[in-house]
């Protein structure tokens, strides 16, 4: 009798290869569909951020009832950044017109900067401002608050109908998976992903908190105009990482170059700056990161030039939660579990380390109700 044929072993080297091609059509795929992706990125965003501060309500506020957390949430999150974004508004008018009145002083400064350099006859600011086209930078700014404008929206649309749709993801997952090991797996998988995003929004946040107001305490004591402007500008670029910090510590100092006569306010806010940013960006963060992330130092860098470059600010923004949101996906394959074991800090991508001890713990789910939903999920688990 002919024996059977020995099964074909799939090659590893195959599988890899193909991984890289899904990786790179991937990308080719978001670069291209960035307008419709970006604004439904940064809803789910502002959805994990929401829901994290829903539960830490239901958490601190005991008398609260759980199903007025979620609200309660989502109105003083719109109302905070509504906020923010209402002060730098009104600020911005009087900050512009002050760089009017230093016109003067910078070109001072910029004949200075050409001496230095060897260049004859500098140009002032306003030969600067002459220089360029009016009309294609008035059209570009015009198109970007166009596209601002729409963008939000769509957030904002996005934002509501998952909110919205919250209720029904219990029976999504029972539909999607009958089997109970299955759903199991999805559903830690998925808490990975939302610990991971409401890790970073923490360590970020306390970090920015604390950049921010100890730029604020330099920036008053040597009298830089618009000091809490500057200290809410920086807390913001926190979220943006490395360029963040290097706006952080850079702008103020140049702008004390034109607010003040001579260099010693400037150099003396810049050592100040560069000292903060240098004990929290290697000291503080690095402990608070190394507790709450498992990535790797070096892809934080290169996923913020990957995002960058695919959704722009949005990208830059959202950088690190699309990588450890990557990651724990990835992790899920065997074909793909080398991807997350490069982009992991510790070479175990599966691992989403403990949170810090002033981290609040999560609030447990309540009770099932007595719909169909429940039902259902009883009827699956009996036959699991």
């Amino acid at each position: 009798m002919p024996t059977a044929p020995a099964p074909i072993r799939e090659s590893a080297i195959a599988r890899n290869a193909l991984v890289v091609l899904a990786v790179l059509a991937s990308g080719a795929t978001l670069y291209w569909l960035a307008p419709i992706l970006t604004p439904l990125a940064l809803a789910l965003f502002l959805a994990v951020m929401v829901d994290g501060f829903a539960r830490v309500l239901n958490q601190r506020l005991t008398a609260l009832p759980k199903r007025a957390a979620l609200p309660l949430a989502l109105v003083l999150s719109i109302l905070l950044f509504g906020g923010t974004a209402f002060f730098v508004a009104i600020n911005a008018t009087s900050f512009v017109s002050q760089l009017l009145n230093y016109a003067p002083k910078l070109d001072a400064i910029i004949a200075h900067i050409a001496v230095m350099a060897g260049v004859k006859n500098p140009p002032t600011a306003l030969d600067l401002i002459k220089g360029l086209d009016p009309t294609t930078y008035l059209g570009l700014a015009a198109r970007a608050v166009q596209d601002f404008a729409s963008t939000s929206l769509f957030v904002l649309v996005y934002l509501g109908l998952i909110l919205a749709s919250r209720s029904g993801w219990d029976r999504k997952a029972i539909g999607l998976f009958h089997n109970r090991e299955e759903r199991q797996d999805a559903v830690v998988t998925f808490l990975r992903i939302r610990d991971g995003v409401e890790r970073y929004l923490f360590v970020q946040t306390i970090t920015g908190l604390m950049v921010a107001g100890l730029s604020w305490a330099a920036m008053a004591a040597v009298g830089l105009h618009d000091s809490l402007l500057w200290a809410l500008l920086i807390f913001l670029a926190v979220y943006i990482p490395v360029a963040g910090g290097v706006f952080a510590g850079c702008a103020p100092p140049l702008f004390a170059l034109v607010q003040f006569d001579g260099y010693a306010r400037a150099v003396v806010l810049l050592a100040a700056l560069q000292a903060i940013g240098v004990i929290i960006g290697n000291v503080v963060y690095p402990r608070m990161q190394g507790r709450s992330l498992n990535i790797d130092p070096v892809v934080v860098l290169v996923s913020l030039a990957f995002w960058s470059a695919i959704w722009g600010v949005t990208g830059a923004f959202l950088s690190t939660p699309l990588t450890v949101m990557a990651m724990v996906i990835l992790a899920q394959f065997d074909g793909s579990r080398w991807i997350a074991v490069i982009l992991s800090a510790n070479g175990d991508p599966q691992q989403l380390k403990n949170k810090m001890p002033n981290e609040p713990p999560d609030v447990a789910d309540p009770p099932p109700s007595k719909g169909p939903a429940s039902s259902a999920r009883r009827a699956v688990a009996k036959s699991a």
